[in-house]
């Protein structure tokens, strides 16, 4: 049986733990490689998961004529860079969101997949959990109707470094937290968001602000078909990873990631009165498996991605509307034109 031969780029906690999975729970995977600008990173890892190659650079990993496909894991900043040298080099792809920082960038990154012939795979890993992957089914089957009303919410536990601020290679909380809500958005709601009315705060910390991001964030959403939605993002809720949605629709509801049966739940810094999830790589770690083993089968099979390059823009689309928004203290329409949909 042919195994798909795949590299890992940015092996921080992320991209450690995809070349985990592929070295020990994708059979038909064969981790061949990691790299990372910190090449002592680079070498623990391979060394931790015996391997043969790491490299300092993508670059230099790409050169690797058994790598068939790459991970791509590095600070948001980079993503569409890497997109473009992988695609360049005619490797498959499997890249973490965001797509990119900006429009024009993925746009950018897009063209050259498009031109290698290559494919792309945008990692919203939620899609492959099996509650929001239960829900969908319901949604498809019709059971709680047309849907009406999208709430999420997303808040880590952890209050972020300001060094990671202060880097500068990852976007606002938008980009970093919310993608993911945004792309749940117009997946389970199965419409397009029309327009956005971004709120924000920094009070508890406002320190942030100064590097362009904010604390916690709601921004409500209009649909194109007319329904309404509402997404909250908090950076640091100490209590616990607290991932929850809901999809009110014209004959019932579904809840993801709710509390049955308790009426009332008190949550502080020591946690709360029930097992909470801590990390973003526990409560989605079968999501994370699920989500590479598609991968590598959609490769192999020379199948097209379940979740496409369009999916990454057209999430990205409503983070840099959510944006504009913040900035302007206004509603602001998704530009529609700019990934490629009538108006």
């Amino acid at each position: 049986m042919r195994k798909l031969g795949i590299g890992v780029a940015g092996v921080g906690e992320m991209g450690r733990r995809h070349a985990e999975n592929l070295r020990r729970n994708v059979p038909e995977a064969r981790l061949i490689a990691v790299a990372d600008v910190a090449q002592d990173r680079a070498r623990q890892v391979a060394g931790d998961l015996e391997i043969e190659h790491s490299y300092s650079s993508l670059e230099a990993m790409l050169e690797n004529r058994e790598v068939d496909a790459v991970v791509i894991a590095t600070p948001d900043k980079f993503h569409a860079q890497a997109i473009e040298l992988a695609a360049r080099a005619g490797k498959d792809i499997l890249c973490e969101k965001p797509l990119a920082l900006n429009l024009q960038d993925a746009h950018a990154a897009l063209a050259s997949v498009a031109k290698s012939g290559q494919r792309l795979q945008v990692g919203f890993m939620r899609r492959y959990d099996p509650a929001y992957a239960a829900a969908m089914q319901r949604i498809e089957n019709g059971e709680i109707g047309v849907p009406v009303i999208f709430k999420s919410l997303g808040r880590d536990k952890d209050q972020p470094p300001l060094a990671m601020y202060e880097a500068n290679v990852c976007g606002m909380i938008f980009y970093t937290n919310t993608i993911h809500d945004f792309d749940l958005a117009r997946w389970l709601m199965r419409d397009e968001v029309a327009s956005v009315h971004a709120y924000t705060t920094s009070t508890i910390r406002p320190e942030v602000a100064r590097y362009g991001d904010v604390v916690a964030s709601v921004v409500n959403l209009q649909y194109q078909g007319g329904a309404i939605g509402n997404v909250e993002s908090y950076a640091q809720a100490v209590y616990g990873y607290d991932v929850r949605t809901e999809i009110i629709g014209s004959k019932g509801s579904i809840m993801i990631g709710s509390l049955d049966r308790i009426p009332a739940v008190f949550m502080t810094a020591r946690g709360g009165e029930q097992p909470l999830a801590d990390h973003f790589l526990s409560r989605f770690r079968d999501a994370y498996l699920s989500e590479m083993k598609d991968f590598v089968q959609t490769i192999l099979n020379d199948h097209e991605p379940r979740v496409t390059g369009a999916d990454g823009l057209k999430a990205l689309a409503i983070a840099v509307a959510a944006e504009k928004s913040h900035k302007r203290s206004v509603p602001v329409g998704v530009d529609l034109e700019k990934v490629g949909m009538p108006a």
